[in-house]
């Protein structure tokens, strides 16, 4: 299953764009936030629906991959049969209840090395800071 985190979701559309079933429906309207501070005024995107048709869907996962605020997971989840075919569409009241069945996160191994962006960041910080790096 496919579980949605919607606090995540900025409405983007990535995920209904690069599905190749279509079976993602997203309505949203534009909300104005007032400013702080006499700034300018912001708006964004609220999502009002977010429906995904499992009777669609080929659970190829490209709508979790291209989701960039990570508001779309994989559930291990895999038995809700239904009498309906209607009711194999979910919307985001029904996938957030698939959300409580992801697992978490496997820690990072000590032991293994950092990335090479990270290894550069840090070299170029101890330069910067004057000092030789491994010291």
């Amino acid at each position: 299953m496919i579980a949605l985190f919607e606090e995540n979701c900025t409405v983007c559309m990535l995920c209904a764009r690069e599905c190749p079933d279509w079976c993602i429906y997203i309505d949203s309207h534009k909300e104005t936030l007032p400013a702080e501070g006499g700034g300018r005024a912001r708006t964004r995107n609220v999502l009002d629906r977010f429906a995904i048709d499992f009777s669609l869907c080929m659970y190829c996962g490209i709508c979790v991959e291209v989701c960039p605020f990570d508001a779309l997971f994989w559930s291990p989840e895999f038995e809700y049969s239904e009498y309906d075919i209607a009711e194999l569409t979910h919307e985001k009241e029904r996938l957030r209840e698939w959300m409580w069945t992801v697992p978490p996160p496997q820690a990072h191994d000590a032991a293994a090395e950092p990335p090479k962006e990270l290894a550069a960041a840090e070299k170029a910080a101890a330069r910067a800071a004057g000092k030789a790096p491994g010291r």
